[in-house]
């Protein structure tokens, strides 16, 4: 390919992808490559946002919002105590037994 986007999976990357389609779903294999080519535009913007004289605080702060990492458990049980909620379901409950069992 000439003129090749330079976000373009290599050949390797694409074999790897396509070889998981026969123990992986669809949707799961296409997620991770949407999520590499996602990942590898941010990582581009932010390279350019570093030539155009924008620092690392900044940049920390778009990858984190562009890329938040999901809360842990503890932070989900804390969320459904808090909840105010009358009842809590039993996958609720589960959430939280989980963090208490983290304890000991």
């Amino acid at each position: 390919m000439t003129n090749q986007h330079p976000i373009t999976p290599s050949l390797e990357l694409v074999h790897q992808w396509a070889d998981m389609l026969s123990s992986r779903s669809d949707h799961a294999v296409f997620s991770l490559a949407t999520q590499w080519g996602a990942d590898q535009e941010l990582e581009a913007c932010c390279e350019w946002l570093i030539s155009c004289g924008f620092n690392c605080t900044f940049l920390e702060k778009l990858r984190a919002v562009r890329r938040p990492k999901p809360p842990s458990l503890k932070e989900q049980a804390l969320a459904l105590v808090n909840s105010n909620k009358p009842y809590l379901d039993d996958t609720a409950m589960d959430t939280i037994r989980r963090a208490l069992e983290q304890l000991t």
